[in-house]
């Protein structure tokens, strides 16, 4: 039986079209659950959640809410109480979606209690402001679909009434769609991996898969490192081999795919084993060449596409990463190595690339040396790291923690 999709909105303005969402969804044979989370007015329809219960739920009153008029407060009051309630729904099998339609306000509390169910679980939110750039802190590392609204969420005409019939069409079929459970029980690992590297991670991959292991492999773009590593958290990794570690290069010089100062550590200190390797830490990642910061006019740049310009990093800053890779290393409560490619961390650094600057690898590579506490293993290859006897070595080494050899 399909379980019911949870409709989060603000009924006191919104009635009219939760309204028309929940009726679209009903006459396809799925049943609704409303939860309310307006605060300023009566819902336009009795919701089955009232905004009485989820401001309960936050911690706070209704009333006390509306006469303070403080819209800070109500909104982690009715925010914290949102994702309480969605917790509770999915924890009793009684949530098979969510569907949310808002503007900026109620997409902010939407989405906040979204995250908080588990990755698959459909969640759909129609908003106003999925079309208005940067929106991963909307979404965080989670699945969630947005689903531009294209006209604000303020009344029922010819455009909005299209875009909820999709949107209900959309969440009705994610919600029915057969459930299929994969007879396994594979360990799963995890790999990161960028343009510069896919080479040495495709053939880890296939050597990691024939060993009979499933294995995830995550985009070093910043939310494809956090995502990662909150799987990894989560506990649904058992071992991560981090060839990519480009993330930390653009944490270290401020650019655009920063997975933030605490990349390269979950892995390590769940006590997984993680093989860490210095993949793309020639590069810090801006878009195009017209956004490059000031003070790094005249370094040296490589175009990747119109969209995305390359600053190779110079000394000082792969000393830096070096430090950072070393340190996550020495946290690791389980099996760690690192692995350095000696001929170039990445595609276009390697003898006679574009990139290639041993100088500045040097200085990556000694930090790492240095900075290791004894006993953890260190790996020099002398191969660039797409390299075919790299990747080999680098899912051997994985393999060979797994079975505790």
């Amino acid at each position: 039986m399909t379980k019911p999709i949870v409709l989060l909105g603000a009924l006191d303005t919104k009635g009219a079209e939760f309204r028309f969402v929940r009726d679209l969804i009903r006459a396809q044979g799925v049943e609704t659950l409303v939860v309310d989370f307006g605060v300023l007015g009566e819902p336009g329809f009795v919701p089955e959640i009232s905004s009485w219960a989820v401001a309960q739920a936050g911690g706070g009153a209704l009333p006390a809410l509306r006469a303070d008029q403080d819209k800070a407060n109500a909104m982690r009051v009715m925010r914290d109480g949102l994702a309480k309630i969605v917790v509770e729904l999915n924890e009793a099998g009684r949530l098979g979606g969510v569907l949310a339609m808002a503007g900026g306000g109620g997409t902010s509390l939407a989405c906040y209690a979204m995250r908080h169910l588990p990755v698959g679980v459909p969640t759909l939110m129609v908003t106003t402001v999925a079309g208005s750039g940067d929106i991963s802190g909307f979404i965080g590392t989670t699945d969630i679909t947005m689903m531009p609204a294209v006209v604000d969420v303020a009344g029922l005409n010819r455009v909005s009434r299209q875009i909820y019939r999709n949107a209900a069409a959309a969440i009705v079929g994610m919600v029915k769609q057969p459930e299929t459970v994969e007879a396994t029980d594979r360990s799963i690992i995890s790999i990161s991996m960028f343009g510069n590297t896919t080479a040495c991670v495709q053939r880890a991959r296939e050597q990691l898969e024939s060993a009979g292991y499933e294995v995830l492999v995550f985009r070093a773009t910043g939310t494809g490192g956090r995502t990662m590593e909150s799987l990894v958290d989560a506990g649904f990794i058992s071992a991560c081999l981090d060839i990519t570690t480009t993330e930390v290069a653009d944490d270290v010089c401020g650019g655009v795919m920063s997975a933030g100062a605490d990349r390269l550590l979950a892995a390590p200190r769940q006590g997984i084993p993680t093989v860490l390797v210095p993949g793309c830490v020639d590069m810090a990642n801006f878009w195009g060449e017209d956004t490059l910061p000031r003070q790094y006019r005249g370094r040296l740049v490589y175009a990747w596409n119109p969209d995305v310009t390359l600053l190779r990093t110079n000394p000082d800053e792969n000393r830096e990463i070096g430090e950072r890779i070393a340190k996550a290393a020495n946290e690791a409560s389980g099996p760690v190595a690192v692995l350095i490619p000696l001929k170039g961390v990445s595609q276009l650094d390697s003898p006679g690339g574009p990139f290639w600057y041993p100088e500045a690898d040097g200085a990556c590579f000694d930090a790492i040396r240095s900075g290791l506490r004894p006993g953890v293993p260190l790996v020099e290859v002398d191969q660039n790291i797409n390299d075919p006897a790299f990747a080999d070595l680098a899912a051997q080494v994985l393999l060979d923690m797994m079975c505790g050899t």
